[in-house]
């Protein structure tokens, strides 16, 4: 074969050379995603901050898209790290009607386990909080009635307790929301005691119940919701386990975390902070202050110690 004129093979060796670098540098870097939601992306920039305070390259893909396509993305290899809940490990793997979900720990191993197995996706600790269906209700009324949990909830509706609560369709009708806590509970809503609106934003059932429209005094919520108690409301403990647990937790491929193992040490202690009640008032900061999740995390791990 004709040899290549020096000049050229001068210039095709450092092509070769530049691209080769360039692609080394690509393997390097950690791609962080999440999904769309204020929470989704305030635990996002907490994992991009924290691998780029401890000298990781990283890539932000925060805000990525709902959870089928962030979750996608992760086992198709085109992302590397992102916040996901234990409960959604229910879905991935077809078995929501194992009770074990309805347990932080056993839920959390259990998806942990199965992940590892199928997908080579670690799942590092969750955090102590459970972004679960709730029912929130207005702080005055549950001071009144001595109610914090769903059982004393269930026993004052059934003894004639004026109760109204405003939700979505999919929370009344779903056999996993409403009716979960009805039948757990050993209570019956009536149907002038709900108030149906239009699509699943826990925004606008939560600010009914604030504003006691159409004599609506609690709401279908989430738990880590930051207008729960921006609003004067009150999440009702869930404690016989009605609903499944969905504690936030950072999910990533095998791959990464055996290149850069200090990662778990970085995260696990962060995420160790973030019980519920944190997160509303983060996510408050966010979906009620109008504050940025990226300053927001940030001033969050300078705040903790974690910050740079």
């Amino acid at each position: 074969m004709r040899a290549l004129p020096m000049r050229r093979t001068i210039l095709t060796i450092s092509l070769f050379l530049a691209v080769g670098t360039g692609t080394a540098q690509a393997a390097d870097t950690v791609r962080v995603g999440s999904k769309l939601d204020a929470e989704a992306a305030l635990l996002g920039n907490m994992i991009l901050q924290t691998l780029s305070a401890h000298g990781i390259a990283t890539e932000n893909k925060i805000q990525l898209g709902p959870t089928k396509i962030t979750r996608g993305a992760l086992l198709a290899g085109e992302i590397d790290v992102y916040p996901e809940y234990t409960g959604n490990g229910a879905f991935f793997f077809n078995i929501d009607s194992d009770p074990v979900w309805k347990n932080l720990e056993a839920g959390y191993e259990k998806v942990r386990a199965l992940d590892a197995e199928k997908n080579h996706i670690v799942w590092l600790k969750p955090a102590p909080a459970n972004n679960t269906w709730a029912i929130a209700i207005r702080k005055d009324v549950a001071q009144a009635n001595h109610l914090a949990s769903i059982e004393d909830f269930a026993k004052w509706v059934s003894g004639g307790g004026k109760v109204k609560i405003a939700a979505s369709a999919e929370f009344v009708e779903s056999p996993a929301a409403l009716p979960s806590f009805e039948s757990v509970y050993q209570f019956k809503l009536a149907a002038d005691q709900i108030l149906v609106l239009a699509g699943g934003d826990t925004a606008a059932t939560e600010r009914a119940a604030a504003e006691s429209t159409s004599g609506v005094n609690a709401a279908m919520a989430y738990g880590t919701d930051g207008a729960i108690s921006a609003l004067g409301l009150v999440a009702l403990d869930d404690s016989k386990g009605a609903q499944i647990v969905y504690a936030p937790a950072a999910t990533l491929r095998a791959e990464v975390l055996d290149k850069h193992p200090d990662i778990r040490g970085w995260l696990e202690p962060i995420f160790a902070t973030l019980d519920s009640a944190t997160l509303r008032s983060l996510n408050a900061k966010v979906t009620l202050d109008g504050q940025d999740p990226k300053q927001v995390a940030a001033a969050y791990l300078k705040e903790k110690g974690f910050g740079n």
